[in-house]
C-alpha cells in the first residue's frame, strides 16, 4: 500500500513546465463580501498547489452549501459543488475508486457540523485519504447570519435574537474524539502558518481536518478579534512544534504547560516549571489523549488558543483497504468478476428456496 499522501497521484512529467498559481485560477468572478477571510484562504491555496507538483487533472476539490463552497468555481482544478454536508460522502467515493486523485473538500462549521455533522465523523473514524479545509466563523453566512454549532453561548442573531443558549462545538476536539489521523488549526490572516498546515495536511495519507478561523465580516466581525490583534496574540497563541515543550509568551513572560498531579494541563512561569511535569508536544502519539487534552485549553475567552498539528499518525485508509479485498478477489476468482460471480454475491448463503 501507498505510504506517502500523494503516492499514486500522477506527478507532472519532469520536463514539463511547473504549475503556477495562474495556472490553479479559473476565469470565474470571485464573490465574496469585501473583507472576507475566504479570499485569503484562496489565495494561499492557489499559491501552494503548485508546490504538490501534481498535474492539475488530478486534483478534485469537492464542496457542500456555504460561503466557502464556492471553492471549486474558482480553482482551475476538477471540482463539485455538491449539497448541504454530504461533500465528505461524495468525496469517499472519489477517493476510494480513484487512487490518482488528490481529494479535497471544502466545509463550513454549518454545512459540516450541522446536517454534515454524522458525514463528516464517519470520513474521520474511516480515515479516508482526503484533505478536509473546515472554514469556521462561528456563524451561518450564505443564509444571512443565523447563529451556528460552533456560535459562541449569548451570541445574539437571527435565530437567536435572545443570544445562542447552545454549547458550541470545538472542532479540533470532535476530530480528535473520532480518532482523525491528521487534526490541525490555523488562521486565515497568517498566510506564513496557513500554508506550512495545508502543506503537511496535502502530504498526510489518511483523513486530515484543518479548522481554518476565518472571520465573517457581516454577520460575525471580529469573531477572532482577540488572537489577531499582535499584542495580544504573544500571550494567547499556543503554537504547538513537534518535540518542543509547550509554551506561551514572549521571552521575559513566557509560561510552560505543565501537568500537575491530578494529570490537568495548566500554564504556570517558565520559570517556575518543574522539568520533568511540563508538556513536551508529540504529533505522532498513537494516544490521542494528549491532542485531545491540548484541544480543550481553548475555550470561551480564548485565554490560550493552540495552533498548529495536534495530531499526525500513520494508519491504514478506507479506500487502500476497499481496493485491496477487490483486488483479493479477483485474484481468488482467477480473473474478472463476471455476472454469475455477481449473482452468487448478491444472493450470498443465506437464501431459501420456497414452495
Amino acid at each position: 500500500m501507498p505510504t506517502t499522501g500523494l503516492s499514486g497521484v500522477p506527478q507532472l512529467a519532469p520536463d514539463a513546465t511547473p504549475h503556477t498559481k495562474k495556472d490553479f485560477t479559473s476565469d470565474q468572478e470571485v464573490r465574496w463580501c469585501p473583507g472576507c477571510g475566504d479570499y485569503a484562504i484562496l489565495a494561499a491555496v492557489q499559491g501552494f498547489l503548485p508546490d504538490l507538483g501534481l498535474r492539475k487533472e488530478n486534483i478534485v476539490f469537492v464542496s457542500g452549501i456555504g460561503c466557502s463552497s464556492r471553492f471549486p468555481y474558482y480553482l482551475d482544478t476538477y471540482g463539485m459543488h455538491s449539497i448541504h454536508g454530504r461533500a465528505p460522502s461524495i468525496a469517499t467515493g472519489l477517493a476510494t475508486s480513484r487512487e490518482d486523485l488528490s481529494v479535497w473538500v471544502v466545509t463550513g462549521d454549518g454545512d459540516a457540523l450541522s446536517i454534515g455533522g454524522n458525514h463528516l465523523i464517519h470520513a474521520l473514524r474511516r480515515n479516508v485519504n482526503m484533505t478536509i479545509l473546515l472554514f469556521n466563523n462561528r456563524i451561518y453566512g450564505l443564509t444571512k447570519g443565523q447563529y451556528s454549532p460552533t456560535s459562541q453561548p449569548g451570541t445574539v442573531t437571527k435565530s437567536s435574537p435572545l443570544g445562542s443558549v447552545d454549547a458550541p462545538f470545538n472542532p479540533v476536539s470532535l476530530a480528535l474524539g473520532a480518532e482523525a489521523t491528521f487534526v490541525a488549526r490555523t488562521m486565515d490572516s497568517d498566510r506564513k502558518h496557513l500554508t506550512s498546515v495545508l502543506k503537511q495536511a496535502a502530504e498526510h495519507r489518511g483523513t486530515a481536518l484543518v479548522e481554518i478561523y476565518q472571520n465573517c465580516p457581516i454577520f460575525n466581525d471580529g469573531a477572532f478579534e482577540l488572537i489577531k490583534d499582535r499584542d495580544q496574540q504573544q500571550a494567547r497563541l499556543v503554537h504547538l512544534e513537534h518535540g518542543a515543550p509547550i509554551t506561551v509568551g514572549v521571552e521575559g513572560d513566557r509560561k510552560a504547560l505543565v501537568r500537575d498531579e491530578a494529570g490537568r494541563f495548566a500554564f504556570v512561569p517558565e520559570d517556575e516549571a518543574d522539568a520533568s511535569r511540563v508538556v513536551v508536544h508529540d504529533v505522532h502519539d498513537e494516544d490521542p489523549s494528549q491532542a485531545f487534552a491540548l484541544s480543550r485549553l481553548d475555550g470561551i475567552d480564548m485565554t490560550h488558543v493552540p495552533m498548529g498539528v495536534f495530531r499526525s499518525v500513520s494508519k491504514p485508509t478506507y479506500d487502500d483497504q476497499v481496493r485491496a479485498q477487490l483486488d483479493a478477489a479477483v485474484d481468488t476468482a482467477g480473473g474478472p468478476a463476471t455476472d454469475d460471480d455477481l449473482g452468487a454475491l448478491l444472493l450470498g448463503k443465506d437464501t431459501w428456496t420456497v414452495g
